[in-house]
């Protein structure tokens, strides 16, 4: 079975916006529709014959923990026939992790025999609506030319906005500080336009992954900061953990080398009285604690 196939049932599923793909009992790629390769950025040609675990989509859940090696939606559904839904972070060609909701069913042969897994995923419908978003952002000069978010012009309206949200009628909100771990080596060991594609990455994943109503942007070098309404500290500190995981998950690749790309997080809640010096400046404080604490960790206060 092959994309290529003239059958009128492949031309269908083609055609479809989803991601299709089926693999066979060694979980090795038999089908790749063209919803897979527009979501994915891999084409056909680049994975038919290939094991779906190949260095290709390799889920992660949201806490960055891989999936192929057993808790895979598509491995189970083949040992135990029953259909399955979840919702994982799968690898783009270009680096970035992309939130997707995946569907798996079994196939089975004549006899009823499970002869391999059929998934279909889909981008979070969320994500839409942030497109839309950020082409308005870009009309009005507010949008990073280098990493297409939001910028530190918009995001220091955006936390004004929230503090005085807070004060009026007590609605809280936390903010990260997000900092690339040795980014300065990255530049000068690859050259910066490595490292402008590793802030491309860690964008492009940041803004995934995010909450449709919460803010993420780029607030000057390799610094990005999350504006993260509707919180408690616990909810702060799991998102969070969700970025500085997924963060990790990401990759760049140079020369057939993958460039480690870690984080580190400090966050806050907004307090009585805060102006937005004050709240940024102690989210950025817990950030150079969590450089001070080894890197590639979160520190909230």
């Amino acid at each position: 079975m092959t994309s290529e196939c003239n059958l009128p049932a492949f031309d269908i599923l083609n055609s479809l916006h989803e991601g299709l793909y089926v693999l066979d009992l060694q979980r090795r790629i038999t089908f790749w529709n063209k919803g897979a390769e527009a979501i994915t950025g891999y084409a056909s040609s680049e994975v038919l014959g290939r094991s779906c675990a190949d260095n290709i989509l390799v889920h992660v859940d949201d806490q960055g923990t891989f999936l192929c090696d057993g808790l895979c939606p598509m491995a189970q559904t083949m040992q135990d026939g029953q259909f399955r839904e979840a919702e994982v972070y799968l690898h783009h060609k270009e680096g970035h992790r992309v939130p997707v909701l995946v569907r798996a069913a079994p196939l089975r042969g004549s006899q009823g025999e499970i002869t391999g897994a059929v998934e279909i995923f889909a981008e979070n419908s969320t994500r839409l609506e942030e497109r839309r978003r950020m082409e308005q952002l870009e009309k009005m000069a507010m949008l990073d030319a280098l990493t297409q978010l939001p910028n530190r012009r918009y995001l220091r309206q955006s936390t004004l906005s929230r503090l005085a949200e807070h004060e009026r009628a007590g609605w809280d909100f936390g903010l990260l500080m997000i900092d690339l771990d040795n980014f300065k080596r990255v530049n000068d060991t690859y050259g910066h336009n490595i490292g402008d594609k590793v802030l491309r990455v860690v964008a492009k994943t940041l803004s995934q992954v995010s909450r449709p109503y919460d803010v993420v942007g780029r607030w000057g070098g390799e610094e990005f900061l999350a504006l993260v309404p509707n919180v408690d500290i616990q909810n702060l500190t799991q998102i969070a953990e969700r970025y500085r995981a997924l963060v990790e998950r990401s990759r760049v690749t140079w020369k057939k080398e993958e460039l480690s790309i870690t984080a580190s997080l400090g966050g806050t809640m907004a307090h009585k009285g805060d102006d937005l010096e004050s709240v940024v400046e102690r989210a950025d404080r817990n950030m150079y604690r969590a450089k001070a604490g080894g890197r590639n960790r979160v520190m909230l206060g």
